[in-house]
């Protein structure tokens, strides 16, 4: 065991809220003593003591001990495969540690259920948010409350004024009458927030909880749970991003393969000393060296006046051999539109593409796969693989023609040549290329899904949020890709809502915003901050 729940240091800080022109609070800090070190002089709301948990001889946690007090904001971090999914849910009850304890206001629960748990005031906002789509925003928050209360009749005038209150306390709106289906991602997460405080919760675990929101969103939820914290509430983050950890929690507890590496305030922690913690190796933020592009080689690729009706228009750009060209902008701004219109999978209203030269029609994804133009999605699961295929079968799906040999036939031998040459040049982790791609890890199944496009050799790779979910050592990892396949000559575009990641690999970044471009800036002569100001419309 790594000798128990270590000691705390919290900064001094008050979080208070002014009303802006746009009525949204912003929230200042001033150097007060924060509440939650009123609320730590309670003792610790949640113990875990020397947890272990082992599966078939696998250990996923090794003797690991935190705490958590009232009203703190502790990050839970950690590679894929580090243990956090499995603290996680013995946390929540769904799983029994194999040995330690685990306490609540100083009480064993270890052994208790997952409706005591919630009893108890633990609730898990998970990635997908696990709401009703076919409900309203408003049935989600109360229904689920009134059905755990054992009520046979619906009380749907109660249910309502609850949630409003709890809307209310926390400063939000929400129509709760509109479908869930309808919402905006942003918007689901404030419901699922409001329906765990309408429980009473006073821990709230949140996995991945910016994954799919904007700059401008994570800003609003940031607001939210400083807020809610100052009241008391417990937050555990669980996040892969440094910055955004750095940003919002006051403690971080690392994992790295079931065992804790790291216990510390964040303040005076660094990005790079968290990252080494959780990969145990130095992960550098830096830039990319990046060789000139011959001013002589012609485009790879041209796109001139791209427009679809309602989306995007009068998009024109290039894109140079072995360029890494980044795409950014807020949601909604056009990007992914564009990528799928230069795949064929929403062509155009007008405009014209060129690649090395020769104009081509992109119609359909073949038009686009015979181009020589790939495209990784954003959704790696329901877009990009065959969950249940084996590893191999995903990664040779696209390279198929290429693998024919005489009489016309594909044999095994070749096949597992193929797949087992991608698993080692992407170093996928994986014991075997016949283990179906559901038993890797997320950052383990974005790199299959590179592989399965790299097979096909394409001269053009279009990545749409390539390394979204991924923790801070795959993150790297893919990074790595996206610049050898720069020095092969592979032209590559890069769809991301990670400014540190675009400043890191790509030449030239574009910046759309309504569906129109309004900056372009090659990166070395750029600064993070000017493009995010440009991003957020502060700027021209």
């Amino acid at each position: 065991c790594d000798g128990g729940p270590a000691a705390r240091h919290v900064q001094n800080i008050k979080i208070a809220a002014a009303p802006t022109a746009a009525g949204e609070d912003e929230l200042t800090m001033v150097a007060e003593p924060h509440r939650q070190d009123a609320h730590a002089s309670e003792g610790a709301l949640l113990s875990a003591t020397c947890i272990e948990k082992h599966y078939a001889g696998i250990t996923a946690l090794a003797g690991v001990s935190f705490e958590i007090h009232r009203g703190e904001i502790l990050a839970l971090a950690g590679e894929n495969g580090s243990g956090k999914s499995t603290l996680i849910k013995i946390i929540a009850g769904v799983e029994k540690p194999d040995a330690g304890s685990l306490s609540i206001d100083g009480v064993d629960w270890t052994h208790r259920s997952p409706a005591e748990r919630i009893g108890a005031g633990i609730q898990i906002i998970y990635q997908d948010f696990a709401l009703f789509p076919n409900l309203s925003a408003g049935e989600n928050i109360w229904l689920p409350i009134q059905h755990s209360q054992g009520r046979r009749i619906v009380a749907r005038a109660r249910g309502l004024a609850l949630a409003r209150r709890v809307m209310d306390e926390i400063g939000v709106g929400i129509d709760f009458e509109r479908p869930v289906s309808e919402l905006p991602v942003s918007q689901k997460q404030v419901v699922a927030i409001i329906r765990a405080l309408a429980n009473d919760a006073r821990l709230l675990i949140m996995d991945e909880p910016t994954t799919a929101l904007t700059h401008r969103e994570v800003q609003h939820l940031f607001r939210i749970v400083r807020r809610l914290a100052a009241d008391g509430i417990s937050f555990i983050f669980v996040s892969h991003k440094l910055q955004e950890v750095s940003e919002i929690c006051g403690r971080v507890v690392v994992l790295r393969n079931g065992t804790k590496t790291l216990d510390r305030p964040v303040r005076g922690l660094s990005e790079k000393e968290m990252a080494r913690a959780m990969t145990g190796r130095e992960i550098s933020g830096e830039r990319y060296a990046r060789p000139g592009i011959d001013a002589n080689a012609g485009p790879l690729l041209n796109v001139s006046g791209l427009g679809r009706d309602g989306e995007y228009q009068d998009i024109s750009f290039t894109l140079a051999p072995g360029e890494v060209l980044g795409l950014a902008g807020l949601m909604g701004a056009g990007r992914t539109a564009i990528a799928k219109a230069l795949f064929g999978l929403a062509p155009t209203d007008r405009g014209s593409i060129e690649v090395d030269g020769q104009p081509v029609k992109v119609r359909t994804v073949g038009d686009a796969i015979r181009a020589g133009i790939a495209y990784v999605p954003e959704d790696r699961l329901s877009e990009g693989l065959f969950l249940d295929f084996p590893i191999g079968d995903n990664i040779v799906v696209r390279a198929l023609d290429r693998l024919v040999g005489r009489g016309g036939w594909i044999t095994g031998p070749r096949k597992t040549a193929e797949a087992d040459n991608w698993i080692r040049r992407l170093s996928i982790k994986t014991p075997s290329a016949r283990l179906p791609v559901s038993s890797l890890s997320g950052g383990n199944q974005q790199r299959v899904v590179l592989a399965k496009w790299m097979a096909s050799h394409p001269s053009i790779l279009i990545l749409n949020r390539p390394t979204v979910g991924v923790d801070v050592g795959s993150k790297a990892g893919i990074l790595e890709i996206i610049m050898k396949l720069a020095a092969e000559k592979v032209g590559v575009i890069v769809i991301s809502d990670d400014l540190p990641e675009i400043m890191q690999v790509c030449d030239q970044v574009i910046v759309l915003r309504g569906g129109r471009i309004v900056a372009k800036r090659r990166v070395e002569d750029s600064s993070e901050a000017e493009i995010m100001q440009i991003v957020s419309g502060s700027a021209a």
